[in-house]
């Protein structure tokens, strides 16, 4: 798949590339890149269980609980490998529900800190984002795109490359304009 993208700068060594696109068929090299997966608490995957393969879904399930039925609270990430997806991790997230968790902002920020330190540690130097929480869970996109990119740029100086890959041209025409606010002045 051909995406559209925008490049900016972090930093002289982290890029950041805005596309709009379909997350699971990207990938950088296939040995230090990951997409990020927004899903539930338990780890029941959704939209890329089919591109997958199921082995992706079985790994989360041997993903221990934190707590009954709760294997990745709001705000944290767990990693798996990419399975039949062309990258090599997957870094699973929960972000917030707008208007059911208290203080979203914050849980947000963390879901975003989080997966870049479980990238970090997984030595992952490719990582692709869509827009945490913007979709079911109704996150304004214009206040989701600023905790996004301001967070990503606080800690993203371990990375090559940092993507957000988004599905709608709202969304992305919402994040490109905010990237430039921020970055460029």
């Amino acid at each position: 798949m051909t995406f559209k993208v925008q490049t900016l700068s972090f930093s002289t060594k982290t890029s950041l590339k805005i596309s709009k696109g379909d997350i699971s068929r990207w990938c950088v090299d296939r040995s230090s890149d990951a997409i990020v997966s927004p899903t539930n608490e338990i780890l029941l995957l959704g939209g890329f269980t089919a591109a997958a393969g199921p082995d992706l879904q079985k790994a989360c399930y041997q993903i221990p609980e934190a707590q009954p039925r709760v294997r990745c609270p709001p705000g944290e990430a767990r990693i798996t490998p990419g399975f039949k997806l062309p990258v090599s991790h997957v870094i699973h997230t929960v972000g917030p529900v707008f208007n059911f968790h208290c203080n979203p902002e914050d849980i947000l920020r963390s879901a975003y800190k989080n997966c870049l330190s479980v990238g970090k540690a997984n030595n992952i130097q490719y990582i692709a984002f869509p827009a945490i929480s913007c979709g079911v869970s109704q996150y304004p996109p214009d206040e989701a795109a600023t905790i996004a990119i301001s967070t990503v740029k606080e800690f993203a100086n371990d990375f090559k490359e940092v993507h957000f890959i988004l599905f709608t041209d709202d969304i992305y025409n919402v994040w490109l304009k905010k990237a430039k606010e921020l970055l460029q002045g």
